[in-house]
């Protein structure tokens, strides 16, 4: 299981190449992303399946009414079709967790997963629970709602055969347990001594569809109108929507783009029914948070004052809101809204820091050269500070120079006995119906994090700040130009054979050949 996994990730990896390449945010990013600062709320999607999310919903979701927006996919596709290669099982799985990754990048939502897997067709909502494992899988839900905390959870589909599918129902069943169940000490509390607490959504809400044969909408719905234009991007939520839907390449989803009014329907099915918005009754203000009325004035304040031609010119009022937010209680959405004015500090001094290799595997026991940049793009004061990863640690403490970048090189040891990369639900040998997790925290989570992190200490307008960036393979493509890709931990050797299986008669003498092949790496 661990060679073959092994393999299935380097697939993965040259699949996903081009979508590891640092983010880059224009000036109307930033506003946005300022508009967002004042915004803390929430909502959670729920689904069975890749492909089965609402991408036009969680855009406007994401981009419009700027709130926190995840998807959570019950599954990961596994036990479907393949247009684009002979994967199938655990290794479709594998390709199709990065093509929801890559429709997140563009929609904006964040990927959550339970530990399901997709055994393909199932009839009735039963049968995928007992396969599944009903309390493991409903404990799997229950710990994203917790860790996500949504004001509202949405599902796809309805839990009776309108679904069309066992695994759709039982998505939509698995959805309202979990939104009562989060919100109830007595269940899971295994999880509460794991970094979460008991949550209770405001409401839970079914979104209707149209498609097929089958018209689950009706006008007493309560609905909104998602297909509406963004003038900062250029765009309408149904053009954002089929480019993030057309990311779904191994099943063929490639789809048009839509422009103008595009209505979503909604049922309640927990909770009390929306009248005006999906948020009735949710102060998504910072008015909610103990001292933040000031909190909010400051970023009015921000955002009124923001320079499109020159974004450098916040950054100094952006330090000074960090402190202020920092000073505030420590609290689920002070972290978060930290984390996104640190973000904007980092965009508005145009600071770029990197450390890659162009070794395209680290080999254990073997050294990894490891390239650092760092340059400061703005007129802001920016010095850096120490870099770590992995036992190295500088103690440089240099002033970057507008546009002028600070490169080096070190080398360092890959330890003999670091573990070989694989994805975290591929490691222990799975259930009949459902993976493990040797580290539980990490479920929900859509991958592993990344094998080497480097660490930057940066001074900026004498505030020090702190930024973890991904050591990851940077090359060159005569074709496609410079690509990035995920470094993973290989072992000196692999051995495989060819072919992976052989079949003999029962009680029949037989002779077959077969290859062992030996790889150095």
């Amino acid at each position: 299981m661990r060679r073959s996994m092994y393999c299935f990730c380097l697939l993965v990896i040259s699949v996903c190449a081009r979508a590891q390449a640092p983010v880059v945010h224009s000036s109307a990013d930033i506003l946005m992303g300022l508009q967002k600062l004042k915004v803390l709320g929430s909502v959670l999607y729920v689904a069975a399946h890749p492909d089965d999310e609402n991408t036009r919903l969680l855009a406007w979701l994401s981009k419009d009414r700027q709130y926190r927006t995840g998807y959570l996919s019950v599954t990961r596709g596994d036990g479907g079709q393949n247009l684009i290669g002979e994967e199938q099982g655990v290794a479709l799985g594998l390709i199709r967790t990065q093509e929801l990754l890559a429709a997140r990048r563009i929609d904006g939502a964040e990927q959550f997963f339970t530990r399901a897997y997709d055994f393909g067709f199932s009839k009735r909502t039963d049968e995928a629970m007992k396969i599944w494992n009903h309390d493991k899988i409903l404990g799997d839900v229950v710990w994203v709602v917790r860790k996500f905390r949504p004001d509202v959870i949405i599902t796809r589909f309805p839990e009776d055969q309108r679904a069309g599918h066992g695994h759709h129902s039982a998505s939509g069943v698995l959805a309202r347990e979990a939104f009562i169940a989060a919100a109830d000490p007595t269940k899971y509390p295994e999880q509460l001594k794991k970094g979460v607490e008991v949550w209770q959504a405001k409401r839970i809400l079914w979104n209707t569809f149209n498609f097929g044969n089958t018209n689950t909408t009706s006008t007493d719905q309560f609905k909104v109108d998602v297909g509406v234009f963004n003038p900062l991007l250029g765009k309408g939520y149904g053009e954002i929507a089929a480019e993030s839907r057309s990311q779904h390449k191994s099943q063929g989803f490639g789809v048009p783009a839509s422009r103008g009014s595009s209505f979503e329907f909604f049922v309640p099915t927990g909770g009390d029914a929306p009248k005006q918005d999906l948020l009735d009754g949710v102060d998504v203000t910072w008015i909610k948070i103990p001292g933040g009325a000031a909190i909010q004035d400051k970023i009015n304040t921000i955002i009124g004052a923001y320079n499109m031609q020159q974004p450098s010119l916040s950054v100094k009022p952006l330090v000074q809101l960090y402190k202020d937010i920092e000073a505030l209680p420590s609290g689920y959405w002070r972290d978060k809204k930290l984390a996104e004015v640190k973000q904007l500090i980092e965009d508005c001094t145009g600071l770029f820091v990197e450390a890659s290799t162009p070794q395209a595997y680290a080999v254990q026991g073997d050294s990894l050269r490891i390239n650092v940049i760092a340059i400061n793009r703005s007129s802001a004061s920016v010095a850096l500070g120490p870099i770590s990863f992995d036992g190295f640690d500088t103690t440089v403490k240099q002033t970057l120079v507008t546009d002028k970048p600070l490169v080096f090189q070190k080398q360092i040891k890959v330890d003999a006995n670091r573990d070989i990369s694989q994805p975290y639900w591929l490691a222990k040998t799975m259930d009949k119906g459902s993976f493990n997790a040797e580290d539980e925290k990490m479920i929900g989570m859509p991958e592993n994090a990344p094998t080497y992190m480097a660490n930057f200490n940066v001074e900026i307008e004498g505030v020090s700040f702190a930024f973890s960036k991904p050591i990851r393979y940077k090359h060159t493509d005569p074709v496609k130009g410079e690509l990035y890709q995920p470094l993973s931990i290989v072992p000196p050797v692999s051995v495989n054979t060819a072919p992976g299986i052989m079949l003999f008669r029962k009680n029949q003498t037989e002779e077959k050949k077969y290859t062992v092949s030996a790889t150095a790496y």
